[in-house]
């Protein structure tokens, strides 16, 4: 399939440097695909759209503040953004910049730590061995000294001071603090503030956390001609037994899905065999595994019937999904979204992270 159908042009001026004035200030777009029609709301209004029993699914990942700085032995400044950590806890898999200078000498803070770069890995990785001079974690260390990993598409200053918003802002709500382990944020629970999850749960929806290690892959755009040889990204999740227990249950609301970090752990497990589904089964009971699910039009859906998501790059593995959740089993989604998104342009919705949200029902 021609990775250009997935194109669509876009004006700079439509993506979002700064989230709304408040959470679920945002708008919103109703995309109803049984009657093919279109509303424009806000999120605070969402409930007003689905049942009252819906069953909610949502990704409690934090977002780790992964960029942190330090300086080559030369006096030369290092960025290095933390990605996930390798064979035990105080080595990394991270990208450097400047990554080639880097490898002769390491880098570090004084009075904070010393880092070597120990492997140059692919797609330009690097595994980097860190000496702490506090007892501490890596994770420690980047809470304190580091920032938010916003995506290259919001422009900040080194020392902008919207960084202080972007750190309680590029976080949902819900985010547990104890699974600092995504290096981008699930972006579609953005638009979530507590008022409107009790105001959900009050009149009958369900909430169900599960927890999607989101990657730096999210961002990469598909840069292959045929999108069936993109190498899709791999992330690990981890979903408690009661979770899944709800997903294989006929009774209930319908299962609303937040975000494409959300479809891409349901649907992986609802694709696998009791058997496989038991191997990734831990002592506790919950299922831990990789989601290697490259979604794209014709598929179909197991375990999703309605989905909240952002705008999303051209030519992204996101933009596939949700073409295929738009006409399931069916390639007319393409089109449809590109109509859906220029319909978006015209009435001056915001794109990407920090922009506003899509509702499909």
């Amino acid at each position: 399939m021609d990775a250009a159908l997935f194109d669509y042009p876009l004006p700079r001026k439509c993506i979002a440097q700064e989230p709304a004035s408040s959470r679920d200030a945002s708008r919103l777009m109703v995309v109803d695909r049984n009657n093919h029609s279109v509303k424009h709301t806000y999120f605070a209004k969402l409930g007003q759209y689905l049942p009252s029993n819906a069953r909610f699914y949502r990704n409690n990942a934090a977002v780790l503040k992964a960029r942190i700085y330090g300086y080559r032995s030369s006096g030369g400044k290092v960025e290095c953004l933390l990605l996930q950590p390798a064979e035990d806890p105080l080595t990394w898999w991270c990208l450097l910049r400047p990554g080639k200078k880097v490898t002769r000498g390491g880098f570090g803070l004084e009075g904070e730590f010393r880092a070597d770069v120990i492997e140059v890995g692919s797609n330009g990785r690097y595994r980097v061995r860190f000496h702490l001079l506090r007892k501490e974690s890596v994770t420690d260390l980047a809470e304190r000294l580091g920032i938010m990993p916003l995506p290259p598409y919001i422009s900040r200053t080194e020392d902008d001071p919207r960084y202080a918003q972007d750190a309680v802002r590029y976080q949902t709500v819900y985010a547990d603090p104890g699974k600092r382990v995504a290096v981008a944020a699930p972006t579609a629970g953005l638009h979530f503030t507590d008022t409107l999850i009790d105001e959900l749960k009050n009149n009958g929806a369900h909430f169900y956390d599960l927890t999607l290690q989101v990657g730096i892959g999210t961002f990469h755009p598909i840069l292959v001609d045929d999108i069936t040889q993109h190498a899709i990204h791999h992330e690990s999740y981890e979903m408690p037994r009661a979770v899944h227990d709800s997903l294989l249950k006929e009774k209930g609301g319908p299962r609303v899905a937040v975000g494409t970090t959300s479809v891409r752990s349901i649907e992986d497990i609802m694709r696998r065999s009791t058997q496989q589904v038991e191997a990734c089964r831990t002592p506790s009971g919950s299922i831990q595994a990789e989601a290697d699910i490259f979604i794209y039009p014709p598929a179909t859906f197991a375990g999703v019937d309605h989905l909240i998501t952002n705008f999303h790059l051209p030519k992204s593995t996101l933009l596939c999904l949700v073409s295929a959740f738009l006409t399931p089993g069916s390639k007319a989604g393409i089109d449809w979204l590109k109509q859906l998104y220029a319909e978006a342009i015209e009435q001056q919705y915001r794109f990407y992270s920090y922009g506003d949200a899509m509702l499909i029902l």
